[in-house]
């Protein structure tokens, strides 16, 4: 009850704006603010104001091709922090990333002189990861940033909990998303979840139910993490178009109408990135994520005699 008490009168005080915060205390417990806000997107930019103008021009050079708008802004910020990192010879993190945001910071990295990286998601197949960056005389080992969680009590069995529901009871503590990796099932025994260290010691004290299930967390080791690969179920579907509300109507077993409502709410994403056209265009290799649906990933896609095409979705279970 006590914790019950902590999280309801800690929630609204998360979510309010404090004029220059240092850090919130809690029962003799420091959290900064930004676990609990995203942070700017010029908060990178500042800080290496004082490199050359044609710095910041190689920059815009290196991230052509980069897909997604807002992709392209998260990984101008981490190839300044590269920079930044880089001259002044220290090591700075990132939140965690998705792996297209990932992906494409890596692939400009490499292109850098004088960076190093290192990338952790807590176990070796983690999809969200974060990266560390610095110049190679300082970064030589991997940095110490993830920590895991392992949530259980009450009874999983009878009232089992979803990866949806686990994620939206630590969301709803007030921290942000990007502060979270991946959340790990563990049917009966609850779940393991990945998340950034400064935030152990608040979840703990403040996560104590996931839908109707009371939940106690305690940190636990990395190395006793357990973890299988995702179960997915493959199946074909032959369309007129690769709009994505045909394909992922079909992939989900819904109505098209209904698909172009979650569209409009902003329920629907491709590879991370919120969809806000009917008519956007899939094509093989993408994942799409419907909130309360789950996750559908692209197949090999062949056009048919017909001209229509033949896709093959692989729907994760």
């Amino acid at each position: 009850m006590a914790s019950m008490r902590f999280a309801a009168a800690a929630q609204p005080f998360f979510k309010r704006a404090i004029p220059n915060p240092s850090f919130f205390t809690f029962f003799n417990y420091k959290f900064h603010p930004s676990l609990f806000h995203a942070p700017l997107t010029s908060s990178g930019v500042g800080g290496i104001c004082h490199l050359a103008q044609a710095a910041k021009g190689e920059t815009e050079v290196l991230l052509k091709g980069v897909g997604e708008r807002g992709s392209n802004e998260e990984v101008k910020h981490i190839i300044e922090m590269a920079k930044r990192a880089s001259v002044r010879r220290e090591v700075l993190h990132t939140d965690f990333l998705t792996p297209p945001v990932l992906k494409e910071s890596m692939m400009i990295i490499e292109k850098l002189a004088d960076v190093n990286t290192s990338v952790q998601g807590g176990y070796p197949e983690a999809e969200r990861c974060r990266l560390s960056v610095g110049h190679p005389e300082v970064l030589t080992a991997d940095p110490d940033i993830v920590a895991a969680l392992r949530c259980i009590s009450g009874n999983f069995g009878f009232q089992p909990c979803s990866h949806g529901d686990f994620l939206g009871a630590i969301l709803g503590t007030g921290i942000v998303r990007n502060k979270l990796g991946d959340i790990l099932l563990q049917g009966e025994k609850g779940a393991h979840v990945l998340v950034v260290p400064e935030l152990v010691d608040f979840l703990t004290m403040s996560l104590d139910k996931v839908g109707n299930v009371p939940v106690t967390c305690k940190k636990m080791p990395l190395i006793a993490l357990e973890y299988e690969p995702p179960r997915t179920k493959t199946f074909k579907t032959v369309e007129a178009s690769m709009r994505i509300d045909a394909i992922a109507s079909a992939g989900f077993k819904i109505s098209r109408s209904k698909l172009v409502g979650l569209i409009s709410d902003g329920d629907v994403r491709v590879n991370w990135v919120t969809v806000t056209k009917n008519n956007t265009t899939i094509k093989s290799g993408d994942m799409i994520s419907v909130s309360g649906k789950g996750r559908l990933k692209i197949g090999e896609v062949n056009e048919t005699k017909k001209g229509k095409f033949a896709v093959e979705l692989i729907r994760f279970l």
